[in-house]
């Protein structure tokens, strides 16, 4: 059954071995994802290496993103591993202390004390510890416990509401980008961004690290910090792609705000012609248990009706018992998700004006296969942007993008309803179209007497260049 939505996998300690990968990739992972919160640069590279060698194995390419950890703020350590605190009792975090202890603990971000006041509210822990802030002395901040609870070594503080002023990249991310680069990554998602000059640092370092390797990768914004909701279009416009990073996310705007917010980033990434990928908990009961929750199943679904592109597992995969299952069982809400979804293509192109040609094409092929009952759109593309603008509208039609570029290839990995397959690179239309109709039909999309909608560039082999649509019936001359 052909799944539009795409899955994003994490890898760690539960699924870094060649065979598990190897199960993952065939289960339906799309995309894997390099958390670079967690270990070294070469546990990167090594897991790199087997996903590009699996991937081999499988028969398609599977794109790698790597995630950085961005300014996560957190508490230091404790004398004895943690502490429980209670509410009532007081607190203080201060950034020149060494080792906590049940009256204080130090601070990895030391300019925390200038960004708050008293009346502030602080979030440890994912929230579940609720700090109010009395006053600010120096480098000690006194908080009441509000909601106490055990807090162990290094956990995350956010503020609520959002507003510190910890810049979105830190030394840390700089030479991860330097590794993700030197392991060929196709993606970057950058965490904790506030505003487009963040993502456009993060894109320059990027390319700076990219060039010896021949590599720009695509960029992607994780929206986590409540700053980013109203700069949301800037972002956008600065970036490849968005992550609904829902964890973060909801400790600074609170958990009754996130799925207003998920739809209303999913739209305007769809109609900024960028993708977005849906992530934080998707599937968290298969951490332990072989089955999702009843909520996990309609919060997947949900998303994919909402117009996600795809649906990302962290602890899931990276850490769970069962990474090839949960992924088995994603790729199976997908699929049932999207068959209740109604395609609104005629209402979408309503006062919609396209001054390029090549978007005008993409556009014609989506409604010509849409009202035409074709069984596939098939595009060859230099780049991929004719898929990404077909694939921002749902037709039901499977869009099919063949392409000489092995990086083209892999980006595509991420948009929805979007297979990329491999064509070599042949100057002549005819015998390329034929080339494509033929890579189609032997790998079962289409078969004969099927309708097929092609779109094609000439001169080929130009980025941009997308200029004729034809339609064929397969096994009919043309």
């Amino acid at each position: 059954m052909h799944r539009a939505t795409k899955i994003v996998a994490t890898i760690g300690p539960a699924s870094s071995t060649q065979e598990i990968l190897l199960q993952m990739i065939q289960a339906g992972c799309d995309v894997v994802r390099l958390n670079f919160s967690h270990g070294t640069a070469d546990d990167h590279r090594q897991r790199a290496e087997f996903v590009r060698e699996v991937a081999r194995k499988a028969g398609r390419e599977v794109a790698i993103m790597a995630d950085l950890q961005g300014p996560k703020i957190r508490v230091g350590k404790f004398e004895n591993g943690k502490t429980t605190l209670i509410a009532g009792n007081s607190f203080i975090l201060d950034s020149a202390c060494e080792l906590g202890n049940d009256d204080r603990v130090g601070l990895d971000y030391k300019d925390l004390p200038r960004d708050l006041k008293p009346g502030d509210v602080l979030l440890l822990n994912d929230g579940l510890i609720v700090l109010n802030v009395t006053r600010v002395l120096g480098t000690e901040i006194h908080t009441t416990v509000k909601i106490g609870g055990d807090l162990s070594n290094n956990k995350g503080i956010n503020r609520q509401g959002g507003g510190l002023t910890a810049p979105a990249l830190t030394e840390k991310d700089m030479e991860d980008i330097k590794t993700a680069m030197s392991l060929g990554a196709d993606f970057v998602a950058v965490s904790f961004p506030k505003n487009a000059t963040d993502m456009e640092m993060a894109r320059q370092l990027a390319n700076i690290a990219g060039a010896p390797y021949g590599i720009k990768p695509k960029m992607i914004a994780k929206i986590e910090r409540a700053e980013a909701i109203p700069a949301l279009q800037g972002i956008l416009d600065a970036s490849d792609g968005i992550m609904v990073a829902r964890g973060d996310l909801a400790v600074e705007v609170g958990n009754a705000a996130v799925p207003a917010l998920q739809k209303r980033m999913i739209r305007m990434a769809r109609e900024s012609n960028k993708f977005v990928i849906t992530a934080t908990q998707m599937m968290e009961s298969m951490i332990h248990a072989p089955v999702p929750t009843r909520a996990e199943v309609s919060d997947v679904a949900n998303a994919v009706l909402d117009g996600t592109d795809a649906v990302m597992l962290s602890a899931e995969s990276a850490a769970g018992k069962y990474p090839v299952q949960t992924i088995e069982t994603m790729a199976a809400i997908c699929v049932e998700a999207e068959k209740s979804e109604n395609s609104e293509l005629d209402k979408d192109f309503l006062d919609r004006t396209f001054t390029r040609i090549d978007q005008s094409i993409a556009m014609g092929a989506l409604f010509t296969a849409f009202h035409l009952g074709a069984k596939a759109i098939v595009a060859l593309t230099e780049s991929g942007s004719t898929a990404l603008w077909m694939s921002r509208h749902w037709t039901h039609v499977p869009i099919f993008a063949l392409t000489p570029r092995t990086g083209s290839e892999r980006a595509m990995a991420l948009y929805r309803n979007v297979t990329s397959l491999h064509l070599d690179t042949n100057t002549d239309r005819d015998t390329a179209l034929a080339q494509a109709l033929e890579v189609v039909v032997s790998k079962g999309y289409a078969s004969h007497g099927d309708m097929v909608v092609l779109t094609v560039g000439e001169p080929m082999g130009q980025a941009g260049g997308t200029n004729t649509l034809k339609i064929v019936r397969v096994g009919e001359p043309y």
